[in-house]
């Protein structure tokens, strides 16, 4: 029987959980489950691991002599963490103390941020389950910390959290959903069961999918780069305009390359050597092909620098057989022995790291993938937890709620920052762009069928031209002309998970991506890489972190069991092991998996990487601080025309007045939202022009029921920053 995929059973199978977890490990693992149980979002989800580690540190740091809170007694972003401070008890136990805020920080915050999930059935009862199972009692609400009770302390930081939420710029409030009002696509929906690209009128711009009949996905999340980040700051930022919107970029790589259908033909235009090369590479997916490959880190791993320009982008990636220009590790650093060769079909090689970096549909993304990663280390019966490597060995839960903040801290900062590239220069994907320069023609040959200076470059053995008696061909030489690749057949070709589609000729019309076929692209731009930039951060954080880029007994190991691993294919065809002697290395993989998956060329890759090397680092750095008891605040970046003001009384019990100002004619409504985001209540204040303005709701406490809520004002255009509002009685 097949394994369900998830990274949770994968990646813990690997080294046996040694000892006993602590709280915060435990609670980690379950926001991971809740998040393989709900719907992929790597934007929600990133913030999500930040938000709860963050909790986690602070219910840790507030019993701590030297460490400072991040949230508690800080202004993040547009919030002020208010907080007085735990007295002094020279009674109380420490231990028992941090484990028991924790513990109420992180369960109040689960259960917030998962109740509306389409896993709340399982995800809830689990979240209460292990409250009861550490001794804790799910009732105690009470917020109010100053009696020193450290359940209080962590329900008081869980709320504070949760009301931060609603103005970080996440659009948590309506469920993430600030898509509509922030981006339209340029080019119509594609259907890919259908041939060609339909719909597909710019191809620098990304297309949406409608998939099995379904209505086309919408872009994800394209307003995050506005999200408060961790440790990104203004000078870090570029913010350009588009249309009616601000685009906030973040260590801006600058634009990738366009398709030139003027001058440049064949492999000479960087646009299409791009996507040529994952067309190219789609046909090594095929484990009978004789193709063998060694892909121990004897062979694979230890890339010494990465292509800075054009020319060098070039010679890093081997277009025709696949990988890269790394030369593997001499010996072993910790054992002195080479690595042994492993042997393997790379028609095998190339598909379980397409699936097993996937991160698409019941895992736990790709941020989430690399807590998983965290996790395994820490479990490695030769790894130690000195931080940075160096000074005595710290406790589990210290380590645990250290490194849970970094690594949150720097996935997080990676979603913002990469959606924030993504939304604005919204760059189309592979299925788009190959399908689409197939439609044209083919652009190397003037002397052979369709050419067109926007078609597909001719390679030998790979790229060609349906001619007559192809097997191609058609009935009625209705094919002839058409472009065909060597490639992975696609979806149609499968019977059920036990056959393989295979790779042969196929008309490039009909080029499928190798991934799920109910998720073949994810929804969203692909400039720049996520998956790069995600997993080069965390591999620059996790080797700042144990102060060594090796992985303990330098050798991080995948076993993917013979015709049991892969999900909608048989495979792989004999026992393979992913092996990595750097974490590095293991980012370097998950880069390239999604150029066999047929996902990312390489130009959406390597700006991944340099972004990523930029993020690690910066979050680790930034986090240092809070452990060294530094006072440290966060940024206050006024983005909205839109600005609410006040309203009072505040608690309401009969009538309230909000203020609030207008920087651009606009027509404004004030909405009331509940505190699981639904609209409870609306106000139409019609058209106003710039000024500061007030207005009274006399019946507002009349149609809700006593307790907290908040509100804020939209117009067709902004959105201003939510406002707690408080009821405290009905007339």
């Amino acid at each position: 029987m097949k394994q369900i995929f998830t990274l949770f059973i994968t990646i813990c199978s690997l080294v046996p959980i040694f000892g006993q977890q602590s709280v915060a490990r435990q609670w980690n693992e379950q926001l991971l489950e809740a998040i393989r149980k709900d719907v992929s979002r790597p934007t929600v989800h990133s913030r999500n691991l930040f938000h709860v580690s963050a909790v986690m540190y602070d219910a840790w740091a507030v019993y701590d002599t030297k460490a400072k809170p991040f949230f508690l007694g800080n202004h993040v972003g547009d919030y002020d963490f208010l907080y007085e401070g735990v007295l002094a008890n020279d009674t109380l136990n420490i231990e028992e103390a941090r484990n028991e805020a924790i513990s109420y920080a992180a369960y109040r915050l689960l259960k917030h941020r998962f109740a509306n999930s389409p896993g709340r059935a399982t995800t809830l009862p689990a979240l209460d389950s292990l409250m009861i199972a550490l001794g804790y009692d799910t009732s105690y609400t009470e917020t109010d910390y100053s009696n020193g009770v450290p359940a209080a302390l962590g329900n008081y930081i869980a709320l504070s959290c949760m009301e931060f939420g609603f103005v970080d710029y996440a659009d948590e409030a309506t469920n993430y959903g600030h898509s509509d009002a922030f981006y339209a696509p340029i080019n119509e929906p594609l259907q890919p069961e259908l041939p060609g690209a339909p719909g597909l009128t710019d191809l620098n711009h990304w297309q949406p999918l409608a998939i099995g009949g379904n209505p086309a996905r919408r872009f994800l999340n394209p307003h995050w780069g506005k999200v408060t980040p961790f440790s990104l700051t203004e000078a870090d930022l570029e913010v350009a305009q588009k249309d009616t919107n601000e685009y906030y970029l973040y260590h801006n790589p600058g634009a990738p390359p366009t398709l030139d259908t003027a001058t440049l033909t064949g492999l000479d235009d960087y646009y299409k050597w791009n996507f040529a090369l994952v067309a190219v590479w789609s046909g090594h997916l095929d484990p009978s092909n004789g193709v063998m490959v060694d892909i121990s880190p004897g062979s694979v791993g230890n890339l010494s620098s990465l292509p800075q320009n054009e020319e060098e982008m070039r010679a890093f990636y081997n277009l025709l057989d696949g990988g890269v220009i790394d030369t593997g590790y001499t010996v072993n650093p910790v054992t002195g022995q080479p690595y042994e060769p492993q042997m393997v079909p790379m028609g095998d090689f190339g598909r379980v790291l397409a699936e097993f970096w996937a991160d698409g549909p019941r895992s736990e993304t790709p941020p989430g993938h690399w807590f998983t990663i965290l996790n395994y280390v820490n479990d490695h019966p030769m790894f130690e937890k000195r931080f940075e490597g160096q000074g005595d060995i710290v406790d589990d839960l210290e380590w645990d709620v250290k490194s849970y903040l970094i690594l949150g801290g720097a996935m997080h900062d990676v979603a913002v920052a990469v959606w924030g590239i993504k939304s604005y220069y919204d760059y189309i994907r592979p299925i788009s762009a190959i399908r689409g320069m197939a439609a044209l023609g083919q652009s190397s040959d003037t002397s052979k069928l369709s050419y067109h200076k926007g078609g597909l470059p001719l390679i030998e053995g790979h790229i060609e031209v349906v001619e007559e008696g192809d097997a191609l061909a058609g009935d009625s030489s209705e094919h002839v002309g058409k472009i065909k690749l060597y490639a992975w057949r696609g979806p149609t070709a499968l019977t059920d998970e036990n056959s393989n589609a295979g790779v042969d000729w196929i008309l490039a019309e009909n080029w499928w991506p190798y991934q799920q076929p109910s998720f073949i692209t994810p929804p969203f731009a692909g400039y720049v890489s996520g998956h790069s930039t995600f997993s080069r951060a965390a591999a620059e954080v996790l080797t700042l972190l144990t102060g060594d880029p090796y992985f303990p007994g330098g050798m991080g190991i995948f076993d993917a069991p013979q015709n049991e691993y892969l999900v909608f294919e048989e495979g792989p065809s004999q026992f393979l092991e992913l092996q990595w002697a750097k974490y590095r290395d293991a980012s370097d993989q998950a880069s390239l998996s999604r150029l066999w998956g047929g996902i990312h060329p390489p130009v959406d890759d390597i700006p991944g990487r340099m972004l990523g090397m930029k993020i690690g680092p910066q979050a680790f750095d930034y986090a240092l601080t809070f452990f060294e008891g530094e006072t440290v605040s966060n940024r206050d970046w006024k983005r909205s025309e839109l600005t609410a003001i006040r309203n009072f009384p505040n608690p309401v019990s009969e009538g309230t007045t909000f203020e609030y100002i207008v920087r651009e004619s606009s027509n404004v409504r004030i909405k009331v939202f509940d505190i699981s985001g639904r609209v409870v209540f609306e106000m139409n204040e019609g058209h106003r022009a710039p000024g500061q303005y007030r207005t009274t709701s006399n019946d507002l406490a009349n149609k809700l029921r006593p307790g907290t809520y908040f509100y804020r004002l939209e117009s067709p255009r902004q959105i201003s920053t939510t406002q707690k509002l408080m009821i405290s009685s009905s007339r």
